[in-house]
């Protein structure tokens, strides 16, 4: 096909293919933004529409949590945690009798009969264990040695044997006080 058109009518045709395939990709183009802004868009209303659901279910569960049978077993937990809070610290600070117990016997030397043991646990004022052991020694340097065991002792206080014990040197029924820490 031979073209016969002058040459600048050439280059204006060439341009107004050009400005065409321009207009058309301009277009494609712009097309292809505006469907990604859709898209965009319906993806933000799509989050948006979740946030809000779990906004309202958010708000709802803190108002069943707000709630008075919610309120009423929130205080029964806070006041059953500080039962245990308290039982354990009493525990804790519990003298073991069966220590304790072994603790005198390991003090009492040979010659000296212990005929009776009391035990009475500390009060708020004075949390420490109180003891009073009564029996009987053959002689006073028996009972001397069995006193100097007991102020030795690292977890007995106070050791008081009252002075009637002192009087006589053999046969003596006796007395003693003291304090467990």
């Amino acid at each position: 096909m031979i073209n016969l058109l002058p040459s600048f009518k050439k280059q204006e045709i060439k341009q107004e293919e050009n400005w065409k395939i321009l207009m058309t990709l301009s277009i494609g183009i712009f097309a292809i933004l505006i469907c990604f802004v859709l898209i965009l868009y319906a993806i933000n209303i799509f989050i948006s529409g979740d946030v809000e659901l779990e906004r309202i279910l958010y708000k709802q569960k803190e108002k069943e949590f707000e709630s008075s049978e919610m309120q009423a077993l929130k205080t029964k937990i806070v006041e059953f945690n500080k039962s245990v809070l308290q039982l354990d610290g009493f525990y804790r600070n519990q003298l073991k009798s069966t220590e304790t117990i072994n603790k005198i016997s390991n003090t009492v030397p040979s010659g000296i009969y212990l005929t009776n043991l009391s035990l009475d646990l500390g009060d708020e004022n004075d949390p420490r264990m109180k003891c009073e052991l009564k029996g009987f020694s053959q002689i006073r340097e028996t009972l001397l040695g069995f006193k100097e065991k007991l102020e030795n002792e690292e977890d007995f206080e106070e050791v008081s044997f009252p002075p009637s014990t002192w009087l006589k040197s053999t046969d003596i029924i006796f007395t003693v006080t003291f304090k467990i820490k």
